[in-house]
């Protein structure tokens, strides 16, 4: 019994390691693993284990960049507070740090409650990951497709222009590298649309997003993960109290564990792949792997509602 908690633990953290950074959907893709290989839901307390095994992966991964941004913080509100604040003199790590915050803000609209019910909108995200919305994974996936095509056509424009237009020190290669406002509150947005729907990618859609605003996809990957920390540990902590304790004993922690490691270790492995991909214009990749699978999902989906019969792989 133990072990098979440990493998299918395991092979979820690995789902979840490989998945929360690349931009194919973790969400997305634990439903389908689950869907398909009778799994079953490894429960709240696994779920948000998970995710901070990811937040370790990412926190590793740009150790020395959030300990400037930390430092950065401080200062800023040092200098807020003694008046000697600028807007205008902002340097990229403080400007960072505003624009992380604003991003942050349309995730607010998550807990707003839907007229006509009981529900806020955060919860059409547990009633789309339910067994009968598959098909909403399906079309999620080849959303996320095409804004990953999308927003890799607007990045070669935007290396395309930089040769006859812009040679501002903000410009580097392709793109801006220093969000604005109505950057930032565009790529929340987006993130908030990601976290409704089980398959369309967070990274996916904040990478895409910051490149459709003309931003330099490395700036654009380095905020998206950025951003993705204060989100992982908000849902963490809204989540972790409505853990049932009363179910987990030594077997389940030892499972746990052992997910925690698998996600933490793959998820680091997955921030360097995404980066390297995304260096050499080997984007492609993910977009037709997305596209490919949201496409047998909704097959599959369709397949399930008009004979009844649920598709297993096991």
């Amino acid at each position: 019994m133990l072990a098979t908690q440990i493998i299918q633990d395991v092979i979820l953290g690995v789902i979840q390691g490989l998945t929360e950074f690349l931009p194919v959907s973790s969400s997305g893709h634990l439903n389908i693993a689950q869907h398909l290989m009778g799994m079953e839901d490894g429960g709240l307390f696994l779920d948000v284990m998970l995710h901070l095994g990811t937040l370790l992966a990412v926190v590793i991964f740009y150790h020395k960049l959030i300990w400037r941004l930390i430092k950065a913080f401080f200062s800023l509100i040092k200098d807020v507070f003694t008046g000697k604040f600028s807007w205008k003199k902002m340097d990229n790590d403080r400007n960072l740090i505003v624009m992380l915050i604003i991003g942050l803000i349309p995730l607010f609209l998550l807990f707003a409650p839907i007229p006509g019910t009981d529900m806020k909108v955060k919860d059409l995200a547990d009633m789309f990951a339910e067994s009968k919305y598959f098909i909403v994974v399906g079309f999620s996936l080849i959303m996320t497709s095409m804004l990953l095509l999308i927003g890799n056509i607007c990045n070669k424009r935007a290396a395309k222009g930089k040769r006859f237009k812009d040679t501002s020190d903000e410009y580097e290669g392709n793109g801006r590298t220093r969000y604005g406002i109505l950057d930032a509150i565009v790529v929340g947005i987006g993130q908030c649309f990601a976290a409704l729907f089980p398959g369309l990618s967070r990274s996916g859609t904040t990478l895409a997003v910051g490149e459709m605003r003309g931003i330099n996809k490395q700036a654009a990957l380095d905020y998206t993960f950025i951003l993705g920390i204060p989100s992982i540990i908000a849902a963490a902590i809204l989540e972790i109290k409505d853990v049932d304790t009363s179910a987990i004993n030594s077997e389940t922690l030892i499972a746990v564990a052992c997910g925690v490691l698998a996600a933490a270790i793959v998820g680091y492995l997955a921030i360097w792949l995404f980066k390297w991909l995304l260096k050499t214009d080997k984007m492609i990749v993910f977009v037709i792997y997305t596209f490919l699978v949201g496409v047998t999902v909704t097959i599959i989906s369709v397949y399930e509602m008009t004979t009844g019969s649920f598709v297993s792989f096991v």
